[in-house]
């Protein structure tokens, strides 16, 4: 099993955890809702969309979370502050876990967490997220809305490369905890194909660096894929999304944003077994055997 140079830092948020060693614990899978073209979105500006058809979607991954074994978590994106407003209302009213909220723009990102603060979510709510790019105007804001869980998005495009995201984390982490972040998440930044290798190699040099719980957007790698349906036909999108998703759970990612809802029963079973094989080894290593995980949930 991973032996890594460092006791791996552990996060509760919101009843779910974050961080570990692969074998130890599940990885945790974050899905995307309200994202550009999602289809229950009727007006992306206002806000507006289909609540029953949103709910039955948030209540498809968490039944598979269920079945699986494997925590769940929502990727909540928005484009405008109205619409930032309306679909962290509807998700934290349906969904009890937490909410990563991913706005556009910095103006996006700090009404959310203003509104976090004022409805009492801030402990639920984490934010994404910062990268070297940021303005210390929105890091300001993360500390006066007592932000205190913040993805650093690992991108460095000076250096776009697995050394450049560590570094560009190394940057960042200083600046939030001057700020009052206590619970730092890092996305190693998948944007293609290519880019999911360098993304996969950081995730792992990250964790024996700095022991923080890391994962990333596998999704976006397949997204991305210029050719993909020509080459190989429309079908060829289900099984490369898993793959990409059970690629970031193998190489030891705390957490995995694995895209739109409505591919969880592509992608849960795939990371499920991925976490089984793992804790298999980590019986052998002797940890001990905790039937809530995939390896005892799936079979």
């Amino acid at each position: 099993m991973y032996q890594f140079k460092i006791p791996q830092k552990k996060f509760q948020i919101s009843g779910v955890s974050f961080g570990g060693s692969p074998g130890e614990r599940p990885t945790v899978m974050v899905g995307s809702i309200f994202y550009a073209k999602h289809k229950i979105v009727r007006d992306i500006a206002k806000g507006e969309f289909d609540r029953t058809e949103a709910e039955k979607q948030v209540n498809l991954q968490k039944e598979l979370s269920d079945k699986t074994g494997l925590p769940c978590a929502l990727d909540v994106i928005a484009s405008t502050p109205l619409a930032m407003e309306r679909f962290l209302r509807f998700s934290a009213d349906v969904f009890d876990g937490p909410l990563f909220m991913d706005g556009s723009t910095d103006d996006v990102r700090a009404a959310g967490a203003e509104l976090a603060s004022q409805w009492g979510l801030s402990n639920r709510i984490i934010y994404n997220s910062v990268t070297p790019d940021s303005k210390d105007s929105e890091l300001d804001k993360i500390r006066a809305t007592s932000t205190e869980n913040c993805v650093i998005l690992a991108y460095a495009s000076t250096s776009f490369t697995s050394q450049g995201r560590i570094k560009a984390v190394n940057e960042l982490i200083p600046k939030l905890e001057q700020r009052g972040v206590t619970r730092t998440l890092i996305d190693t930044c998948v944007i293609d194909i290519p880019s999911l290798g360098s993304a996969s190699r950081a995730l792992f040099e990250i964790k024996q660096s700095l022991g923080l719980p890391v994962g990333n957007g596998s999704h976006n790698a397949i997204s991305t894929w210029r050719g993909r349906e020509k080459k190989f036909g429309f079908e060829s999108k289900r099984p490369a999304v898993a793959a990409a998703a059970a690629i970031t759970a193998a190489v030891g990612g705390d957490y995995c944003l694995y895209g739109p809802l409505h591919t969880a029963p592509d992608v849960f079973p795939v990371v499920a077994m991925v976490n089984a094989a793992q804790e298999q080894l980590g019986l052998e290593d002797g940890v001990k055997p905790n039937r809530a995980l995939p390896l005892f949930k799936i079979g």
